[in-house]
């Protein structure tokens, strides 16, 4: 077996398998740079991300796979499994098996019905996040939301928010992975920010705006006093909106 270390970027997955190919390693495992102290009896071979190299395992992917094929790759790499890379790499070396198939609908081969099912809980997670984030207004103009989504959708879901909100500057930031995309009202780009979470997480805190803690008190009360306690289904509300995505909505907040 030989192991090989990545960055944990797409294009250094990408990089690692050109390489694979290029150098013929048999039986090859793919692991991240930060789970290497998993395996401390091993000695990996390291691998340079390469954009030259990752650039053209996409394009021959593209071609066989289309475009929907390297989406669903990359969502599945998006999942953060534990041993998504070995997957993927499974269903890759299965496509240059059969180059003259699309192998993105043969669910009888276990490793892409595998890719499939993660990539549609990716997508459904990236849904929810567009439709539950909540931004708040910050002192010096910008609308700021944090999330911690089961899954690394925030790249996903940019476009998304740079679309519907073109003429106010936000930041959006995920709490697990430590980074954010910001958008000045001309471009949107990753950023990484040392964040202090109990400032952002208490309403009293200085860096809100008056207006934004003001208009979500309006918010709490409007939906409380119109919420029709006979009639409530708990049941039902939980289907809809599952208990962990309240904490990114106004109405659910205790003021």
């Amino acid at each position: 077996m030989t192991i090989l270390s990545y960055d944990s970027t797409f294009e250094g997955f990408l990089t690692t398998v050109f390489e694979i190919f290029e150098f013929k390693y048999q039986e090859p495992q793919i692991i991240k740079k930060d789970d290497l102290q998993r395996n401390i009896f091993a000695t990996p071979v390291e691998i340079v991300t390469d954009i030259t190299k990752s650039d053209r395992v996409i394009k021959k992917l593209t071609d066989q796979l289309q475009n929907d094929g390297v989406r669903t790759l990359i969502y599945a790499f998006l999942s953060e499994k534990v041993g998504v890379e070995d997957l993927l790499f499974k269903v890759i070396n299965y496509a240059v098996a059969n180059k003259n198939k699309n192998i993105m609908k043969d669910f009888s081969n276990d490793a892409v019905l595998q890719v499939s099912q993660l990539t549609k809980s990716v997508g459904r997670e990236k849904h929810r996040m567009e439709a539950f984030i909540r931004f708040e207004l910050l002192k010096d103009g910008i609308y700021f939301a944090k999330i911690d989504p089961d899954f690394d959708v925030l790249t996903l879901i940019m476009n998304h928010f740079k679309n519907r909100y073109q003429d106010q500057k936000w930041l959006i930031y995920d709490l697990r992975r430590k980074y954010g995309v910001f958008y000045d009202l001309k471009s949107v780009e990753i950023v990484s920010l040392d964040l202090d979470v109990k400032l952002i997480d208490d309403k009293s805190s200085s860096v809100f705006s008056d207006s934004e803690i003001q208009y979500q008190k309006l918010w709490w009360e409007y939906f409380d006093h119109t919420n029709i306690k006979e009639r409530k289904n708990t049941k039902l509300h939980l289907q809809h909106v599952p208990k962990r995505y309240w904490k990114y909505l106004t109405e659910k907040k205790i003021f």
